[in-house]
C-alpha cells in the first residue's frame, strides 16, 4: 500500500488570478486555436470545446449545430453505421473537421468503425476510442492495432486516463489526443462504486505536462459544472474541454420533455446498459446514475454563454488568446469559490 500526500486539486478548490489586460472588450479575444497532431499529422483549427459521446448530448443534430461555430463533438457509439455514414460522407469540411466517431475497444466495434470509414472513402478525419478504465494493456493495444491500420489518414482520441504514465503510453501507442477524467461527471458514480477517481484539475495539470513534453494533446473530460470550470481546464493545460451535462437537455440533444424536464444519465448507467448494449451483465455494477434535468430550449443560447464567459476570463487574466490562458494563469488555492446564498 502507497499513500500519496501531496494536494491534488479539483475546479473548486481554485479560483483564477486577476493580471493586467491590454484587451479593450471581450469581443477582441480570439477563441480559435490551431494545432498539428502528433502522429496522424493532421491540422486543427477551431474552438476547442467538446460535446461529450453521451446520449442527449453527442447527437447527429449536436454536431451540426456546433460545427457551425469551430466547437466539436464526440458522436455517441451507439448512433447506427447508416446514419455514421450519411454524416460522414459528406464534402462539408464544416462538419468533417469537427466530428468524431466514438466507438469501444471490441472487434465489434473495431468492425463497425472500419464499416463506416471504408463506406465513407477515408473522409472521416476523427476516431474516438472511448473506454471507462484505459489503463488496460487490452486498451493499449488496441490503440495501437487501430493506428497500425489507418497509418496517418486519421486522427485518434483515446481514453480515459488520469495519470502521466498512462498519457504517455497511450501516445506512444498512436493516440493524438488522451480523454483525461475519471469520474467527474455529474452522472458518473464510479468513484462512488469503485472508489477509484482523481481530482480532475490536478489530472488535467499533470497529463498535460505529460502530453505536451511528447509534442500531443489531452482532452479535459469531465467535471465541469459552469463555465468558470472550463475556463480552469483550459487554464490548468487542458488543449480541449469535454462537457456532458452543461448540454445537456437541449432541442439538439433529443428526448422527451416531460414536466419541462429531461432525462441525462452517465453511459455506464442501469438505463443506458438496458437501452443499448442488452442489460447490465451479471458480472458489472452501474457505474452511472439518472436525472432530470430542466429543459434548456436551443443550445445556441447555452453556446453563447459559454463562449461569452470563456471571452471574459481572457480579459481578466491577460489572455489575448484562448492558447494563451495556461500561460497567463496563475492559481489561487481557495476554501470556497463564490458565494452560495441563493444557491
Amino acid at each position: 500500500m502507497l499513500l500519496e500526500t501531496d494536494v491534488k486539486l479539483d475546479f473548486n478548490n481554485v479560483l483564477l488570478r486577476p493580471k493586467r489586460s491590454t484587451a479593450k472588450t471581450r469581443k477582441d479575444v480570439n477563441l480559435f486555436r490551431g494545432m498539428k497532431f502528433r502522429n496522424s499529422k493532421k491540422e486543427y483549427f477551431g474552438i476547442p470545446i467538446m460535446a461529450a459521446n453521451m446520449d442527449g448530448v453527442g447527437t447527429l443534430e449536436m454536431a451540426k449545430v456546433m460545427a457551425k461555430q469551430g466547437l466539436f463533438t464526440c458522436l455517441n457509439k451507439p448512433i447506427s453505421t447508416m446514419d455514421l455514414v450519411n454524416h460522414f460522407d459528406t464534402d462539408s469540411d464544416t462538419e468533417l473537421n469537427y466530428t468524431a466517431m466514438t466507438i469501444g475497444a471490441s472487434p465489434k466495434d473495431e468492425e463497425k468503425f472500419f464499416n463506416v470509414y471504408e463506406q465513407c472513402s477515408g473522409k472521416m478525419k476523427y476516431l474516438c476510442i472511448d473506454v471507462a478504465n484505459g489503463y488496460t494493456e487490452y486498451f493499449s493495444n488496441f490503440v495501437y492495432n487501430i493506428r497500425k491500420q489507418v497509418g496517418q489518414s486519421i486522427t485518434i482520441i483515446a481514453g480515459n486516463v488520469v495519470t502521466a504514465d498512462m498519457t504517455q503510453e497511450l501516445i506512444l501507442n498512436g493516440a493524438d489526443i488522451v480523454k483525461v477524467g475519471i469520474g467527474p461527471g455529474s452522472v458518473c458514480t464510479t468513484r462512488i462504486q469503485t472508489g477509484v477517481g482523481y481530482p480532475q484539475l490536478s489530472a488535467i495539470i499533470e497529463c498535460a505536462d505529460a502530453a505536451h513534453g511528447l509534442g500531443a494533446h489531452i482532452i479535459g473530460d469531465g467535471g465541469c459544472a459552469v463555465p468558470g470550470d472550463i475556463a480552469k481546464a483550459f487554464g490548468g493545460g487542458a488543449d480541449f474541454v469535454m462537457i456532458g451535462g452543461m448540454l445537456a437537455g437541449h432541442d439538439q440533444g433529443g428526448g422527451e420533455i416531460v414536466n419541462n424536464t429531461i432525462r441525462f444519465y452517465g453511459m455506464s448507467s442501469e438505463i443506458a446498459n438496458d437501452r443499448h448494449f442488452g442489460g447490465l451483465k451479471d458480472y458489472k455494477a452501474a457505474e452511472g446514475k439518472e436525472v432530470e434535468i430542466p429543459y434548456k430550449g436551443d443550445v445556441k443560447h447555452t453556446i453563447q454563454e459559454i463562449l461569452g464567459s470563456l471571452r471574459s476570463t481572457c480579459t481578466y487574466i491577460g489572455a489575448d488568446r484562448l492558447k494563451d490562458m495556461a500561460r497567463c494563469t496563475t492559481f489561487i488555492r481557495c476554501s470556497d469559490t463564490h458565494n452560495r446564498v441563493y444557491e
